[in-house]
């Protein structure tokens, strides 16, 4: 088990004092929004079972959401719609996502921590940590958030879109999706520059 706070204590022991922690949940699906999330948890907080969102089965991340809920000091939830990812161009649309998200927090973080290795288009200042949402607190808070977000969207797409499966995939390209796209054609939240891969 790392130590979930080891980079944000060395953050805070440099001299910050508020420090958030930015994810984002559906950068590679076919279908619907991008989702990123900003959490700022009280400082050294451990929340039981807290990891990476991708490790956790969706049961404990819907039970970490109401937790991570009650006790953070701050979080900010947003997305960018499919409209802006084909506008923008999916990593545009992630910062988008990110900076709603943060601008959100109040109070405002004097660093925003960001899963990843790119961050040249947020808007606060920030570090980005390779794999943060294993190695950071935060990080792995705000993975939580954005990802049981964006479920809980794509199930409500799901009962307005029933033929592609949508409460099953989340709109990630299994085979199951890709036949639906075969049959039934796009429906409106299809990212349409994802769907020029599929030929």
């Amino acid at each position: 088990m790392t130590d979930l706070w080891a980079i944000e204590q060395e953050v805070y022991e440099s001299g910050y004092t508020l420090v958030c922690g930015v994810d984002e949940a559906g950068r590679g699906p076919l279908a619907g929004p991008v989702c990123a999330a900003a959490c700022i948890l009280p400082r050294a907080l451990v929340i039981p079972g807290l990891d990476d969102s991708k490790k956790l089965t969706p049961q404990k991340r819907e039970a970490l959401y109401d937790v991570i809920l009650e006790k953070a000091v701050a979080s900010g939830i947003a997305f960018a719609e499919v409209e802006e990812i084909e506008r923008l161009n999916i990593l545009n649309a992630t910062y988008l996502a990110m900076n709603r998200a943060v601008a959100q927090l109040s109070p405002q973080p004097e660093l925003a921590l960001i899963d990843g290795n790119r961050t040249e288009g947020i808007d606060v200042p920030c570090r980005c940590i390779v794999k943060g949402d294993a190695k950071c607190a935060d990080i792995a808070a705000a993975s939580v958030l954005a990802k049981v977000t964006r479920d809980r969207y794509m199930c409500e797409m799901a009962k307005l879109y029933p033929r592609y499966g949508f409460e099953k995939h989340k709109g990630y390209g299994t085979a199951a999706h890709y036949a639906a796209l075969r049959q039934f054609g796009p429906s409106p939240i299809h990212r349409p520059s994802f769907l020029r891969r599929m030929h």
